[in-house]
């Protein structure tokens, strides 16, 4: 394959990841049809938005507001913890909160933002289409992820007898991941704009036991969590 056949595809399983992500509050919420379609629409509108601005905005000047934005990605992960535990207490007391708490991981954040800003910009630089033509094309494939698998996660709910409790930890541990990844990607971008070079043998091993370390910090958080209610 050549690069711009992988490009494209490594753009569709980015956008089916974040689509499956919104799918997963709008599928274990109790929203109506109507709604779903509604938060589907929103992702289709932002990407033909995104799309008609991509031929005069290069990716240099991404990464810059990337960067500065990074603070905000810390927020979104620290409101997506808080939220997961929220909704999981508030379901062992009696309540279903998750109408509103889906919200947290279905509605558009800076980090889907900047996902489908990067779809469209790499598209358009890989295929020989137009900006409207690459949003609507990017558009189409988030809408038909978000629906899709909102629905799938609304059968399932049905089918395996799940809760909001579910949502609530699922959101938890998507926090977790994009808080590692607010720690990590800094630390890796520095040391491409310094040219390091390769790193030895036991640099190389600190990361994945890094996130090795926060994988296991975070089960034994929601352990807690779950036994403190």
């Amino acid at each position: 394959m050549d690069s711009s056949t992988l490009t494209v595809i490594g753009i569709l399983i980015g956008i089916l990841i974040f689509g499956i992500k919104t799918g997963l509050g709008c599928g274990f919420s109790n929203i109506t049809t109507r709604e779903i379609l509604t938060i589907g629409g929103s992702y289709f509108f932002l990407a033909l938005l995104f799309g008609s601005v991509a031929d005069h905005m290069s990716l240099d000047a991404f990464e810059r507001l990337s960067a500065m934005g990074m603070g905000i990605h810390v927020l979104v992960s620290l409101l997506l913890i808080w939220a997961g535990i929220y909704t999981q207490k508030k379901w062992n007391s009696g309540k279903d909160v998750s109408r509103h708490t889906f919200l947290a991981i279905s509605m558009p954040c800076p980090v889907c933002l900047g996902a489908l800003a990067v779809s469209c910009m790499l598209l358009s630089e890989s295929l020989n289409f137009s900006g409207i033509k690459i949003g609507f094309l990017v558009g189409v494939a988030f809408f038909t992820a978000v629906v899709a698998s909102s629905f799938l996660f609304r059968f399932g709910k049905t089918r395996c007898g799940k809760t909001p409790e579910t949502m609530g930890s699922a959101m938890m541990l998507i926090g977790i991941y994009y808080l590692l990844g607010a720690l990590l990607i800094p630390a890796y971008m520095k040391s491409k704009q310094m040219n390091m070079a390769p790193m030895q043998t036991g640099e190389s091993s600190f990361f994945p036991l890094l996130a090795f370390g926060i994988i296991i910090l975070a089960g034994f958080f929601l352990d807690r969590v779950r036994s403190n209610q």
